[in-house]
């Protein structure tokens, strides 16, 4: 397999060769206005953001990462987090490139005690413990399956909120998984926590940033773990 951070990488990299293509041919259309057809005008006219564009790009790391950052606080430390985090509901303001939430109508609440036990889920996949440590952090959760396959929950977990891996994109390793055992019960505030981080994941994959949800909440999910272990 060649690895997901290399396709990414390369489509970047096309992209960004693209639009500084793009921009140049523009301003040599505007430099050469007046001798070129009207066609070439409104072309150049169409695509006068090229530029701004392939600048932009080299902030989109830095927007995924706030991103994670503002949803992380919003699960670990309020309790109190928006589930629905799709593109549609980030906007950006382009005097000054910071980015904008809208539509917080999906909201869920997490008990303290919730908050502590999906941090120690997502910690088990950063800190890449073993499956019998991810599997337990699942458990306490209150998830269930057919089998109560440790190997299974480990998986699993890491899919949810590990880094994503040309394996995930093979379907023979699916049909592995679901093979091996399946969910019969996932509780609701892990299901509006994995939603959120599956949206903020797949709009990184969309702009070519592949992280790893555990590691971008880390930070958030060690904090909880501190405030609920000091108070108990």
């Amino acid at each position: 397999w060649i690895g997901i951070d290399s396709v990414l990488w390369a489509v970047r990299l096309a992209r960004k060769l693209m639009l500084w293509t793009t921009a140049s041919a523009v301003t040599t259309v505007r430099v050469a206005n007046p001798v070129l057809p009207n066609s070439w005008r409104e072309w150049a006219e169409a695509n006068h953001f090229a530029a701004q564009q392939a600048s932009r790009m080299n902030l989109t790391k830095d927007w995924i990462d706030a991103l994670f950052d503002v949803h992380g606080h919003q699960i670990f430390q309020l309790g109190l987090f928006n589930g629905d985090p799709h593109p549609g509901n980030v906007i950006l303001n382009e005097e000054t490139n910071e980015l904008g939430l809208i539509d917080f109508g999906q909201c869920k609440r997490l008990t303290e005690e919730e908050r502590y036990k999906v941090a120690r889920l997502v910690l088990s996949v950063a800190n890449q413990e073993s499956n019998e440590q991810i599997a337990t952090a699942f458990r306490d959760l209150g998830v269930k399956t057919k089998n109560d396959s440790t190997e299974f929950l480990g998986e699993f977990a890491r899919l949810m909120f590990g880094r994503f891996e040309s394996r995930h994109m093979d379907h023979d390793w699916h049909k592995k998984l679901h093979k091996m055992d399946r969910l019969d019960y996932f509780p609701k505030e892990l299901s509006m926590v994995y939603r959120t981080s599956l949206l903020l994941r797949g709009l990184a994959i969309s702009l070519q940033v592949n992280t790893a949800v555990g590691e971008q909440w880390r930070t958030h999910a060690e904090a909880a773990e501190k405030e609920y272990t000091s108070s108990s």
